[in-house]
């Protein structure tokens, strides 16, 4: 049992590491750090093995939080940065101005967040991301819309003020 437990294990990561780092590395940039949220994704399945049902899932909802947890960890960081750095500066930067669409991303809900991640960066159908989310179809479908409607406005607002 546990040799077939291992060898389904190792088969998935096999299957699903490469893609599942590499959509990892257009999120975050970094090489090593693709393969670290890749490899705690599949560390996390590990751990529940037995208990989930869906493995590909579970690796990309796993791999989506920890890419937001990645994202905050920089924003805090660069916060910091800007504050130390600030005193000697003019004025404060604008921060509604940034239109980094990274930036814009991390900042949905999450209800809107991980269907954007997982339909967009991971390219993976409607249908594929309404089973993983455990949600209907439609409702994927209009959380994608007001996702991209909030991600328009705001880019449009921040074009407005660099204008």
């Amino acid at each position: 049992m546990k040799g077939s437990r291992e060898r389904a294990a190792s088969e998935l990561f096999a299957a699903l590491y490469p893609r599942l780092a590499g959509w990892c590395r257009r999120l975050v940039d970094d090489d090593g750090t693709a393969h670290e949220i890749a490899s705690e994704a599949f560390t996390r399945l590990w751990s529940r093995w037995t208990s989930v049902a869906e493995p590909r899932g579970f690796l990309y909802v796993t791999a989506a939080n920890l890419v937001r947890d990645h994202w905050r960890k920089l924003e805090r960081e660069r916060r910091a940065v800007r504050r130390a750095t600030d005193e000697a500066a003019v004025g404060p930067p604008n921060e509604q101005a940034d239109p980094s669409v990274r930036l814009l991303v991390q900042s949905l809900p999450e209800r809107l967040r991980v269907p954007i991640l997982l339909h967009y960066y991971a390219d993976m159908p409607i249908r594929d991301v309404a089973a993983l989310t455990g949600r209907k179809e439609g409702t994927i479908k209009a959380d994608l819309h007001a996702a991209r409607e909030l991600l328009r406005a705001h880019l449009r607002r921040s074009l407005d003020h660099t204008l």
